[in-house]
């Protein structure tokens, strides 16, 4: 795929219309990953679950380091949550979160760059991310995730080898997310609950096999960052409170010689100019009970 596909969704053959509020759940996950399981001491938040509010932004001399000034904190979430997941029924789809609440979430995709000094980045701004993972981008160093997952940020499901999930047999969809969804339990200790089909592509066996893998939502986005501005779907390009973007783990070789931290440094002022905060979207949602 060119360079583009990887920051625009297929939205020629999406099936039904992308719901605002989330009211139906999942099963349970199927087994079996690859690689070594990393240690329970080693393991971050549990991933499948909504973990603690995202805390106060790092401090002023931190962002300093990084050519930025603080984003204003992240407000605690409502108790209630807005976004609420049953265990059972057809999986729904999420491009933002229904919120008053001058905040938008972050969420990075595939996993092909694996620059430390993201990392240290991220330990610095206290920035939280989801991260939707591919089994083929990660496998060479698995514990690179741990690290951004101990700093409180989720893994969540983006398939084994990232397809075009739409084009694809049910039974080839459901080897591609029930794979990713063992590794991933396997590697980081819980379950995720929440997909993200490659390139926005999905249809009803997607969420047949989204549904039947464990996952209980599939997440779109509004925006998507490309290296220095943010595409919007919106004519008015203009941020709204709730919104999802998306950003992948991308080099200089694919960012036209931009680092990681670069990227994510331009992000960050894109949301800075508009004035939002940066939630953590599993702080909104509210898993199937039991």
């Amino acid at each position: 795929m060119g360079r583009e596909t990887w920051y625009r969704p297929v939205t020629g053959t999406l099936a039904g219309t992308v719901a605002a509020v989330l009211t139906v759940g999942g099963c349970s996950g199927s087994g079996g990953g690859s690689g070594h399981a990393p240690n329970p001491s080693q393991r971050g938040r549990p991933t499948g679950a909504p973990g603690n509010t995202a805390g106060p932004a790092g401090t002023a001399a931190a962002w300093h380091r990084w050519g930025l000034t603080p984003l204003p904190d992240a407000p605690r979430p409502p108790a209630d949550k807005p976004v609420k997941l049953a265990a059972t029924g057809t999986v729904p789809v999420l491009t933002h979160v229904p919120t008053a609440q001058k905040v938008v979430f972050v969420t990075i995709d595939d996993g092909q760059e694996k620059d430390p000094t993201f990392i240290e980045m991220m330990r610095d701004l206290n920035i939280p991310i989801t991260m939707f993972l591919m089994n083929d981008a990660i496998k060479s160093d698995y514990a690179y995730f741990t690290s951004l997952q101990a700093l409180g940020n989720h893994i969540q499901n983006h398939t084994l080898h990232h397809p075009v999930m739409s084009t694809a047999p049910l039974a080839y969809q459901k080897d591609e997310v029930c794979g990713d969804q063992r590794v991933l339990t396997k590697e980081y200790g819980t379950a995720p609950l929440l997909f993200r089909p490659p390139y926005g592509a999905y249809d009803e066996n997607t969420r047949i096999a989204v549904g039947e893998c464990g996952p209980r939502a599939i997440v779109w986005w509004r925006e998507s960052m490309q290296i220095r501005n943010m595409q919007y779907q919106d004519a008015d390009n203009k941020l709204r409170p709730g919104d999802v973007i998306l950003a992948h783990f991308r080099g200089p070789g694919e960012l036209k010689g931009v680092t990681m931290t670069q990227m994510f440094t331009n992000l960050l002022r894109r949301i800075q100019e508009q004035g939002f905060a940066v939630a953590r979207l599993e702080d909104y949602i509210q898993p199937p009970a039991g």
